[in-house]
């Protein structure tokens, strides 16, 4: 299995550690927008294919090239379909990244009983630093709303202010996709 102590790689999230054990053994887990893939590393360390996209996949560094890595280049804000279209996941995982438009996507992106672990920034988080546009932070109850609109059953929720690793305002949801 791949090293997940990649000098350039921050420690996978606590909300997304939290929640991993529940994904479906051996079960295909997506890192959308996956930056330096902590993510990727947690789960190919716990056994799941992993497909990590993102528009830039150079900081994935020593996960390039295992077994058990999909890798997929692409720019999710052009207004192109989603390049995993037709394809289904045991778990999405999104962390640090919102892009409002794909919601509907990553829902549908989930298979039956896939596990959506999502955490990002949210209002408030402007006071700490960046991000701090309004278009990048989630509004009050935006993540479970959006989570209840695509019909997932939310197992777990935050909004919260953080002071690790760093001071900022998240939003954290663990919902399942019935079925």
């Amino acid at each position: 299995m791949p090293s997940s102590d990649h000098a350039e790689r921050p420690p996978a999230s606590p909300w997304i550690e939290r929640f991993a054990p529940l994904v479906e053994e051996g079960g295909r887990v997506l890192d959308l927008a996956c930056g330096s893939g902590r993510h990727a590393a947690l789960f190919l360390n716990r056994g799941h294919p992993v497909t990590a996209l993102d528009r830039d996949l150079s900081r994935l560094g020593d996960l390039l090239g295992p077994d058990g890595l999909e890798t997929l280049e692409a720019d999710l804000e052009t207004g192109s379909p989603f390049p995993l279209a037709g394809r289904h996941f045991a778990a999405i995982v999104v962390t640090n990244y919102l892009y409002r438009p794909l919601f509907p996507a990553i829902v549908e992106a989930l298979g039956p009983g896939g596990l959506l672990l999502y955490e990002t920034f949210a209002l408030g988080n402007e006071r700490f630093g960046k991000p701090s546009n309004p278009d990048f932070l989630l509004k009050p109850g935006e993540l479970l709303e959006a989570a209840r609109q695509g019909g997932l059953h939310v197992l777990a929720y935050e909004d919260l202010e953080v002071e690790e690793p760093r001071p900022a305002c998240l939003q954290s949801i663990a919902a399942r996709k019935q079925g």
